[in-house]
């Protein structure tokens, strides 16, 4: 059974991290293992997840790879 909150939506390295949250909430666990603990700060409602991936020197393909391998 699928969360209410939960959408079927593919996600892109020009999402904002809310818009992935907003996606599946539970990508939450996947984006700190990148070390991307701000997730909730004000920039994650403005700054793409490329953006995010540059400051956290993370290659954002592969988080990208990773969030859609993860989301239910």
């Amino acid at each position: 059974m699928k969360k209410k909150n939960k959408i079927n939506k593919e996600i892109t390295k020009d999402m904002t991290i809310k818009q992935v949250l907003d996606i599946d909430e539970s990508l939450a666990d996947v984006l700190m293992g990148f070390g991307m603990h701000c997730i909730y700060c004000p920039m994650s409602q403005m700054e793409s997840l490329e953006e995010a991936a540059s400051v956290h020197e993370v290659d954002v393909d592969f988080l990208v790879k990773k969030l859609n391998e993860n989301k239910a």
